[in-house]
């Protein structure tokens, strides 16, 4: 499953950010999406161990450690085969997840959104720190290693398995009470628009190697010697 084109990135940002802006908008006005929300919430909150170790993929000890090791093997990859900016999509991987408590913090803080009957009486739950980080650090693990993976069902199969463990901590969150459904959906969002940024510099980078390749087995000498 290949990276789409840097030059498609750019419309694919259009709604989650729409989407983002309206559930940001309905939770601070307390619009009727609320009041589905908590609808929903009332009908899937049923805490148990499992829902509760699914949750726990999003613990910034679990999912952070994930991303780091692969930025450090993209990273050392990147330098041994001398692709040009090799340093770049590692560094772009380290600065969205740096951006997730950067924006998640403040939006927290202003929303002033209280939690669900599940746990104790407090505020600052929208979005869902934990959905930002899992989405984040699974997200930009999976775009800096499908380059680096040449079997297409290998591609397919890291995939599957991000998106597995973005909804089992999505799913752990909302069956847990920990949050609201619309809490994870906007951080789904707002992850989104990050890995969009962390897609556009690995596919910048990995250009300028392609085309000396392509030079390559031409027989056209490439200009890296």
């Amino acid at each position: 499953m290949p990276v789409p084109p840097p030059r498609t990135l750019p419309a694919l940002l259009a709604l989650p950010v729409l989407l983002f802006a309206l559930i940001t908008w309905q939770v601070a006005a307390d619009g009727p999406l609320i009041g589905a929300d908590k609808r929903l919430s009332r009908a899937l909150v049923h805490p148990d161990r499992l829902s509760e170790l699914l949750a726990d993929l999003g613990n910034v000890p679990v999912a952070v450690p994930v991303l780091a090791l692969t930025l450090a093997g993209a990273a050392w990859h990147g330098r041994a085969k001398g692709t040009d900016r090799w340093w770049l999509p590692p560094l772009a991987g380290a600065l969205a997840m740096a951006l997730v408590p950067a924006l998640v913090a403040p939006l927290k803080a202003w929303t002033d959104r209280p939690g669900t009957p599940a746990v104790p009486p407090a505020v600052g739950y929208y979005p869902s720190g934990h959905t930002a980080t899992a989405v984040v650090a699974y997200g930009a693990a999976t775009l800096l290693l499908l380059p680096l993976l040449r079997s297409p069902a290998v591609r397919r199969g890291l995939v599957v398995l991000c998106a597995v463990l973005v909804l089992g901590a999505s799913y752990g969150l909302v069956r847990r009470g920990y949050h609201w459904p619309l809490d994870v959906v906007a951080s789904w969002c707002l992850g989104a628009v990050l890995l969009v940024g962390v897609a556009l510099v690995a596919g910048r980078t990995a250009l300028p190697a392609t085309r000396s390749t392509r030079r390559s087995s031409s027989g056209t000498p490439s200009s890296i010697e």
